[in-house]
């Protein structure tokens, strides 16, 4: 068996353990969960089936390519694809029984037309874009529209702020939301919020919540801190252990020089694999509760930390910790300058998957 240079170790009863207090909290609505970028990298047909085992019906990818993924493996539930698809790809959506989310006024009119004659209304969700200006179809836009020939599945929004728990764009996002249930009275689901909007109140739950992150560890420091837990662990392996002597340059542009006799271990992982450059010379690696610091630039493939400290007990072949519950996705995050969903996305597929 081969020694994997990187390992992304997964908690899948932390994952079964957040979605359920997720649904607690939004307990007069259906949890469904977001898998999309193949479940935030944590893999989306591991994550279906754990999640569709204890209940969960409502899956929501990003594209066709994820959907049609899962279809292979796996036949029943919803599936909307939330960048929606082309017209040519309509047909296929139908016979894989996907559920393509229209973000156009003209796609919509461009199907109510192609269905008009059709024993069978297409199965479709509708993406109302109430301020967050990306996809979505504009709450002005809505006057004399005809939806007459089409079944509209899931009526959906998304907020700009939900983090951001007193943030008043929310509630006017909310109302904007609101005020488009007029135009489609015959949508069967409506559905606001991701994972930091469950906690922004019953209002803003509606029929389906749709939580991410917060299914993998992210909380984003807001209240759900308390409640959600870490997921994974990443490890690397250390290849080397080198004794380097005063005054030595460590890495690419000089960016280190030792002002002592140093020991240095080279780690198996670097920013091909999702460790940011941004973590040179102030990231933090993990062994026993004992901490080392990242020292030099983040390579592609390796990462060098000084072990002088603690030398007696770092070997060759043993594998250290880059994330782990105590420095989790969020204080990676922080030290990057960016939010856990980028930490967890950028892990790359040569990284080894462990479920546990």
């Amino acid at each position: 068996m081969i020694d994997s240079s990187a390992i992304l170790e997964i908690n899948t009863k932390n994952i079964l353990h957040n979605y359920k207090v997720l649904s607690r909290i939004a307990n007069n609505s259906i949890s469904g969960a977001t898998i999309k970028a193949n479940a935030y990298g944590l893999g989306d047909l591991k994550v279906f089936n754990i999640l569709y085992n204890i209940g969960c019906k409502h899956f929501f990818v990003a594209t066709i390519e994820e959907a049609l993924n899962l279809r292979k493996k796996y036949k029943k539930s919803n599936v909307y694809i939330l960048n929606g698809v082309d017209e040519s790809q309509i047909k296929l959506t139908q016979q894989k029984n996907l559920i393509p989310i229209i973000n156009s006024l003209d796609q919509l009119k461009i199907l109510n037309r192609k269905f008009k004659n059709s024993k069978h209304k297409i199965k479709i969700g509708i993406h109302i874009d109430s301020g967050i200006n990306r996809l979505g179809i504009k709450t002005n836009n809505l006057k004399n529209i005809n939806i007459d020939n089409l079944d509209i599945y899931l009526l959906l929004s998304h907020l700009a702020s939900s983090d951001e728990k007193n943030n008043k764009y929310n509630n006017f996002q909310n109302k904007n939301f609101f005020n488009t249930f007029k135009h489609f009275k015959s949508a069967k689901y409506k559905s606001l919020v991701n994972s930091m909007g469950v906690i922004l109140g019953e209002k803003f739950h509606y029929d389906i919540i749709r939580p991410g992150i917060s299914l993998y560890g992210g909380h984003y420091n807001t209240r759900l801190k308390k409640i959600i837990k870490p997921v994974i662990k990443l490890k690397a392996r250390v290849l080397q252990i080198k004794k380097l002597e005063k005054n030595e340059y460590i890495g690419y542009n000089q960016t280190y020089k030792t002002l002592k006799s140093t020991i240095i271990a080279i780690l198996g992982i670097g920013y091909a694999d999702g460790i940011s450059r941004k973590l040179s010379n102030k990231g933090k690696v993990f062994y026993k509760k004992k901490k080392f610091n990242i020292i030099g630039r983040v390579s592609m493939d390796s990462t060098t930390i000084d072990i002088t400290k603690y030398k007696t007990i770092i070997k060759k072949g043993i594998y250290m910790e880059l994330i782990n519950h105590e420095y989790d996705i969020e204080k990676m995050a922080k030290e990057c300058g960016t939010i856990s969903n980028e930490i967890l996305t950028s892990i790359s597929n040569r990284v080894k998957r462990n479920y546990i």
